[in-house]
């Protein structure tokens, strides 16, 4: 029996929670920005060193993504 495969997340229109797993197919798209905005407030936006550390290969979720830039802005 072949095994089964998870399909990408659609970070274009998928809900978005803080379990969200960061997978091979993220992208930084409109309903990114939203979702981070919601949780970081309106100064939120990505910049280069957390685009890189979002995509960097470690395992992560959104949860992790809010954290960390909430660390980075202290």
């Amino acid at each position: 029996m072949p095994s089964a495969t998870l399909a990408a997340f659609d970070w274009h229109g998928g809900v978005i929670t803080r379990d969200t797993v960061i997978d091979a197919a993220y992208k930084n798209t409109q309903n990114v920005r939203r979702f981070m905005r919601t949780h970081c407030g309106a100064r939120f936006s990505f910049d280069r060193d957390l685009m890189a550390w979002i995509i960097d290969g470690r395992p992560k979720n959104m949860g992790d993504v809010i954290d960390e830039w909430l660390k980075r802005l202290a």
